[in-house]
């Protein structure tokens, strides 16, 4: 009989944990991987049944998803996060396609909401993820943030929404803004990338006019208006620090008198 494991990656998630798992009771197997939790996560977890690890060394998204993915036994795996919520229409399409599979790697619509209101513009709606794969046939991007899945499969398509409770309140929105920014920009100074003020401007620019009027933003009303322009500034952020990281750098291979060996020879 096809079996099934959900993987989910936590860290100080106890608000949110609990709905998670409970809206995947149906699977055979519950793995929690986290990285330091101090707020109940994983007493939540063990309560509702979960086979909890932790792993402390923080690498990165994708370092830690497929690290849970090492624990998972299932045919199948399922990884969703911990402010994901599996809804009644999906389960039965996820049972339905393991029950009788035409892909080894699937993918669904995710509906996410933003401050209370649940998006379906500004580039944020059908906004497909690939979460549902044969444990042998995917594993995840070594990414920092914004890791994917990887897989040589043909992905199939389920049509029901994964729901995504991502943005609370707007305390979280600069959090993540502020957490996701620097680490993205530490991504593009590793890959070499260059920025500058002007450059961070311009990025910003843009990811307002993409969000707002490419993406019919505009459709979502105020709260349309209020993601254009945290978008905007987010972008904008991550291009900044990206300026920094390379001004650092920058000095570090200044001469000085503390450091002989970058003073040209005499």
């Amino acid at each position: 009989m096809t079996s099934l494991s959900v993987i989910v990656i936590t860290k100080n998630e106890a608000h949110n944990i609990g709905a998670c798992l409970q809206s995947v009771s149906f699977a055979d197997q519950l793995v929690v991987l986290d990285s330091g939790s101090r707020d109940g996560t994983l007493d939540i977890a063990r309560a509702i049944g979960a086979e909890v690890s932790e792993n402390h060394d923080w690498q990165g998204f994708g370092a830690q998803k497929n690290r849970a993915l090492a624990l998972a036994r299932g045919d199948w795996v399922l990884s969703i996060d911990a402010d994901e919520r599996v809804t009644p229409d999906l389960r039965a399409e996820i049972m339905a396609a393991l029950a009788a599979p035409a892909f080894e790697v699937y993918s669904f619509p995710r509906l996410s909401s933003y401050c209370g209101q649940y998006m379906r513009h500004s580039g944020w709606y059908p906004d497909r993820v690939t979460r549902l794969f044969k444990r042998s046939s995917a594993q995840f991007s070594g990414e920092l943030v914004h890791e994917k899945i990887m897989t040589s499969h043909q992905v199939g398509q389920l049509t029901s929404s994964l729901l995504h409770e991502s943005f609370t309140g707007f305390e979280a929105v600069l959090d993540k803004a502020n957490r996701y920014s620097s680490a993205g920009a530490q991504m593009l100074f590793a890959r070499g990338k260059t920025a500058s003020p002007g450059k961070a401007l311009a990025h910003g620019a843009w990811a307002f006019i993409r969000t707002y009027i490419l993406r019919r933003g505009f459709l979502d009303g105020w709260m349309g208006l209020v993601l254009a322009i945290s978008n905007a500034e987010g972008t904008y952020y991550r291009y900044l620090k990206l300026w920094l990281l390379c001004q650092e750098r920058k000095d570090e291979n200044q001469p000085t008198a503390d450091n002989p060996s970058r003073l040209p020879p005499e």
